[in-house]
């Protein structure tokens, strides 16, 4: 999908949704090291995995 061209509406909701992307995965990482519990600690870590990728996709789609 990298090589189609957007349009500049598309762009836009794509540079928003990458930046809503990037503070979660902020937010994420900045938590992990104040969680005591271990499921937690997980969970965030999982949703640290998945930002990056989302974020990888994102850029991939905007390129």
């Amino acid at each position: 999908m990298h090589n189609q061209k957007l349009g500049v509406h598309e762009s836009l909701e794509l540079h928003e949704l990458l930046t809503f992307k990037t503070t979660c995965l902020t937010k994420s990482q900045s938590m992990v090291p104040l969680v005591a519990d271990v499921n937690l600690r997980t969970i965030l870590q999982q949703d640290i995995r998945d930002g990056v990728a989302d974020i990888q996709q994102l850029k991939n789609v905007l390129m």
